[in-house]
């Protein structure tokens, strides 16, 4: 018996040993696989950068050329001009709220198209079309949807709101339906196990999950908003933008540099405070 038994033992290790080279061979193959792969890939990625470089028509030795000009005309923005510091508040607070609430319209309209767009939730002839939706929804500008919509409501910070907030849908549409895909499945089948339907799947499965994660997208794209709503007034759609492009138009670079330093301080102050927003509620 120990014989046999010690026979195939021997006979065993020949013949890994004989599979042995088959096997470095396949995974040999396959790196080299792998590696050429990385190569073209490599290789591709060069070859667009210059292509881009090109068609950009990126010219350092003319930014250099010309960088005493820039100098010039950056020193006559100051001493910057606060004379009219109250409108420019009244703006900017105007271009603020203009952030509130079509960041808040963009989160309500995202959550159903992000739900629709999510491929383990829904079946693949609503998520396509819907994804083609949102595609749609963030390749346009918000100053393109501001002119549409100031032909639509007139003039001032609605039309503003409206535009935030068809473009920000877009973008938040896109991320929430990424955190709904990446979810873990476990939860959502145990709530299927007892009986709940689809609705109760979603709001006790999946949202509870991907609440953090959509909490900080709406608090970036908030940050984000401000700073789009502050040049929406150019098209007439309300905001401190009005008040920035008249300074412009008057060649007054000490006013518009004015309103660039509110416009930083606001912002820097929308950034410190969602920061900590974030932090508690995340």
């Amino acid at each position: 018996m120990n014989g046999s038994s010690s026979r195939f033992d021997s006979s065993q290790t020949s013949l890994q040993l004989e599979a042995s080279p088959a096997v470095l061979e396949m995974l040999e193959k396959e790196e080299k696989r792998v590696t050429g792969v990385r190569i073209f890939f490599g290789l591709m990625a060069i070859a667009i950068l210059i292509f881009s470089f090109i068609q950009s028509e990126i010219n350092v030795a003319v930014l250099a050329e010309n960088s005493g000009n820039m100098a010039t005309y950056i020193a006559g923005y100051f001493p910057p001009d606060f004379s009219d510091w109250r409108i420019y508040l009244e703006d900017t607070i105007i271009t603020i709220s203009m952030g509130i609430w079509g960041t808040l319209i963009a989160a309500i309209v995202a959550v159903p198209l992000a739900i629709f767009a999510s491929e383990n939730i829904c079946p693949i002839w609503i998520v396509q079309p819907m994804r083609r939706l949102l595609d749609a929804m963030r390749a346009i500008n918000e100053m393109v949807f501001a002119l549409i919509f100031v032909v639509a409501v007139g003039l001032g910070p609605f039309a503003g709101v409206l535009a935030l907030s068809v473009s920000t849908a877009g973008a938040l549409g896109k991320l929430f339906s990424e955190a709904v895909e990446s979810i873990d499945p476990g939860p959502v089948e145990g709530i299927r196990a007892t009986g709940a339907n689809n609705i109760q799947e979603i709001l006790f499965g999946v949202v509870p999950q991907v609440m953090p994660l959509w909490t900080s997208f709406v608090l970036y794209r908030f940050e984000s908003n401000v700073r789009s709503a502050s040049v929406l007034g150019i098209v007439g759609a309300g905001g401190i933008g009005v008040s920035l492009y008249q300074s412009f138009q008057a060649f007054d670079y000490q006013k518009v540099c004015a309103i660039l330093i509110i416009l930083i301080v606001a912002t820097s102050a929308i950034d410190f405070g969602s920061a900590k927003l974030r932090n508690w509620l995340v």
